[in-house]
Formats: C-alpha cells, sequence, structure tokens
C-alpha cells in the first residue's frame, strides 16, 4: 500500500515536471531525427522535443542549465551549408552556371530538390519535421497584409517581389538540372517550392561564414542551417553565446540565462521588434522589450502646414541627417529621434536658423517644446485609433474567413502589441504635459 502511494506520488511529481511543455520525443519523426543526427556524430542528453502552450514546437531541459553551460554542440556533419550542395550531384551543375548563382539561391535548389527525391534524400530525417508552411509575411494572403501596420506592408510587399524577382531569375538556371530529374523541371521548381525553401532558410538559418567561392555571386555566403537546434525558439529576455567551435568543428550554443529542469529552452536571435520578428521569422512576441510602433514619414507630415516656406529645407536636412526613417514609439514613450523630427519641423522661421541644435538635442524655445509635445500626442492618438480600427477589420474578417484565422490571429497580436505600446506612450505624454 505504501508503496502505490510513493508511485502516485512519483507519478505526480512527474506530471507537475511535464506541466511546462509535452514531451515529445517517442514520436516517430523524432525518433528518426535523433538516429539521423547520431549516426553523423551528435550526442545529446540536454534537450528533447516538445510541445508547448504558449510557444508551440520547442526544446525542453532535461536538467537543470546554469549560465554558461553549453547547451547543444551540433558537429559540422550535421550542418547544411553551400558545401553540402557543391559536394551533392547539384555541384557540378553549380559550378559551370553563368552567370554564377547566389549561396542562397544554392540552398533553395537543393532544398527543393531533396524535398523531391522523398524516400530517397539522405536528409529526409531533417525535412520531414521542417514546416510544411510558413507565415512570413511574403507567404500572407493579401487580405491579411493589408491589415499590417504601413511600414510592415510595404516591407511585406518588397519580400514577396524579391522572391518573385529570385523565381523569375533562376529558371533558366532549373532548367538547366533537367537531366537529374525524370519529371520536367518545371513541375518540380515551382514558385511555391522556391517560397517555401527560402523561408526554410531565411526563419531557420544559424550565421556561419564561409570562404568565398568563385562559382558563387558576390553574395554573402553565410547561411547553415542546423538540424534539431533550430527547434530552439526565441525569447527576447534570454542572452547565449552562439559560434561554430574551429577546435571541435561543432556550432556550439552557451546559455548565460538559467533554465529549470523540464523548462523551454530559449535563444535568441537579436534584439528585434516584433515587426521585424514577423517579417523574418513569421512570428509575434507578446511583451517583448524591443517592440515599437513605426511613423512614417506620411503620418509625421500630417500634422505640419504645406504652406510653410521652410518644409521642403526641414524635410531635406530630415533626410540627410537619417531623421525620416525608424521613428518610432517605444515602452517608455515618443523615441528621441521621433522627438527630434518633430522639434526640427515645429521650428519657427525666426528659430530655422537653429536647426543644428535642435538635432544635437537643444532646447530652442519652450514655444518649440510645446509644439513638439503637443504633435507628438496628436499622432499618438492617430496611431491608437488607426491600430483599433485595424483590430476591429481583423474582428470581422476573422467570422468571415475561416481559412485565414490563423494569419489573422498572427496579425492581431502584432497590433494588440502595439496598441499596448501607444497607450503606454500617451499615458506618459499626459504626465508630461502635466508637469509642464
Amino acid at each position: 500500500m505504501r508503496r502505490s502511494r510513493g508511485r502516485t506520488g512519483r507519478k505526480r511529481r512527474r506530471k507537475q515536471s511535464f506541466m511546462d511543455g509535452v514531451n515529445c520525443s517517442h514520436r516517430v519523426e523524432y525518433i528518426k531525427l535523433k538516429k539521423w543526427l547520431k549516426d553523423r556524430g551528435f550526442e545529446d542528453s540536454n534537450l528533447r522535443p516538445a510541445e508547448f502552450r504558449e510557444t508551440g514546437r520547442g526544446l525542453m531541459a532535461t536538467r537543470a542549465l546554469q549560465v554558461r553551460d553549453l547547451i547543444i554542440s551540433l558537429p559540422e556533419k550535421c550542418l547544411l551549408t553551400t558545401s553540402t550542395v557543391l559536394s551533392s550531384y547539384l555541384g557540378g551543375y553549380i559550378m559551370k552556371w553563368e552567370p554564377p548563382v547566389s549561396p542562397l539561391m544554392a540552398l533553395c535548389t537543393f532544398l527543393v530538390a531533396e524535398k523531391h527525391a522523398g524516400e530517397k534524400s539522405p536528409w529526409k530525417p531533417y525535412l520531414d519535421i521542417l514546416p510544411q508552411a510558413y507565415t512570413c509575411p511574403a507567404c500572407l494572403e493579401q487580405d491579411v497584409v493589408t491589415l499590417l501596420p504601413e511600414p510592415l506592408k510595404k516591407k511585406a510587399q518588397e519580400q514577396r517581389r524579391m522572391i518573385h524577382e529570385l523565381y523569375m531569375s533562376s529558371k533558366a538556371f532549373f532548367s538547366s538540372l533537367q537531366p537529374l530529374f525524370a519529371e520536367n523541371t518545371g513541375t518540380i521548381f515551382t514558385y511555391s517550392a522556391l517560397e517555401w525553401a527560402w523561408c526554410t532558410i531565411n526563419t531557420r538559418t544559424i550565421y556561419m561564414k564561409h570562404p568565398r567561392r568563385e562559382c558563387f555571386s558576390l553574395e554573402p555566403d553565410v547561411y547553415a542551417l542546423a538540424p534539431y537546434l533550430d527547434l530552439l525558439n526565441h525569447s527576447p529576455n534570454v542572452q547565449v553565446k552562439a559560434a561554430f567551435n574551429e577546435q571541435t568543428r561543432s556550432y556550439e550554443i552557451r546559455t548565460n540565462s538559467q533554465c529549470k529542469k523540464y523548462g523551454e529552452v530559449f535563444i535568441c536571435y537579436g534584439p528585434h521588434d516584433n515587426q521585424r520578428l514577423l517579417l523574418e521569422y513569421g512570428f509575434v512576441a507578446m511583451d517583448n522589450p524591443h517592440s515599437s510602433v513605426y511613423v512614417s514619414s506620411d503620418t509625421l507630415l500630417k500634422y505640419f502646414p504645406p504652406l510653410d516656406k521652410q518644409r521642403k529645407a526641414k524635410l531635406s536636412i530630415l533626410k540627410d541627417h537619417d531623421f525620416l526613417e525608424n521613428l518610432t514609439f517605444g515602452w517608455d514613450g515618443p523615441s528621441w529621434r521621433l522627438l527630434t523630427a518633430l522639434k526640427v519641423l515645429s521650428l519657427g522661421a525666426d528659430e530655422f536658423a537653429c536647426w543644428r541644435r535642435t538635432l544635437l538635442g537643444d532646447v530652442i524655445s519652450a514655444r518649440n517644446e510645446e509644439h513638439t509635445w503637443n504633435v507628438t500626442t496628436k499622432i499618438c492618438h492617430f496611431l491608437t485609433e488607426e491600430t483599433q480600427h485595424a483590430l476591429l477589420q481583423i474582428s470581422q474578417l476573422k467570422r468571415s474567413k475561416e481559412n485565414l484565422k490563423n494569419h489573422l490571429a498572427l496579425v492581431e497580436m502584432l497590433h494588440l502589441e502595439d496598441l499596448k505600446i501607444l497607450q503606454k506612450s500617451a499615458e506618459i505624454l499626459c504626465n508630461l504635459n502635466r508637469a509642464t
């Protein structure tokens, strides 16, 4: 009787331990991946695949991790780089192709070809755990892209255009690979196949510099796909040290943060705001300390008279000194860059000669300061209303377009985070106005 109680207690403790995430290491795809990695010299006892409520698929710690602990050490043989591509059946075709393909294009081509090979691909265990679809803005439906904040909408359109140009400019190269395939290359190297490959590399690659090779174009060769390691999710609140170790010939990650046993192990992709995270990786991080709401130059100019004789000169000054981009509201209110741009635009005719001092942060006059704060408050209110309107549109679209629900939820998260930032900024501006 006593023994059974002890077992129940252990079960309860184990159940409590896995509350953070559900262990997935028993799944066939992960068993095959671990065996595949083991054959290439990778042994790991620190991490196991799991499903987490907040982040979805990730890696769980099998023991408590301390600062400077080695999280993962992935041997070079496990990495997929341009060296992998050149030593494959594609190598000869890439080496003789003119004009040279880019390192990125070589990797994209390899991924599409290996995915097409199916069971015959030696990379199948890795390909099987890659997402079948991505949520980068380039992959979103136009109805969803329309609801993105203005600066991100432009970047999303640029991203889509860039993938399309990459596809069109590579069609002749794809055709040259016909001897390798029984099927027509046009049915293998489709636009959607290239988009999938491009997103795989863009969202999952680690930075690893490779020596310049004559058979590639001049674009930097800095990509490496890292099976298993790329299951680690991003958190803006952790710090890690990641690099290729020349001695061990492995890509290593050490943590600068602690992690409890059975907790999710995070790495940091960089101090990115949510617009950048969505653009590059296809997700949004809630309560992201790096998040910002961007103010476009069009929004900025709405609050200044078009008949101001010095308007053109002011805009020219701001452009020359790079003060028309990256103007933001953050968790601590309007950025210094935003306030400086507004101060320059608020200069009176008799103050215009002081523009250099304004750029350096000097106070020019009480009138200039007051006008700047008033305009900043108006812009904050305008952006708040715009964000609330976008949230209303998303809510309506969610009801009518079931197939877009997941994509809409992502854009909704982005706007909800923006709304919190703008409300916080409005509070800060209100307190400042009271104080002055």
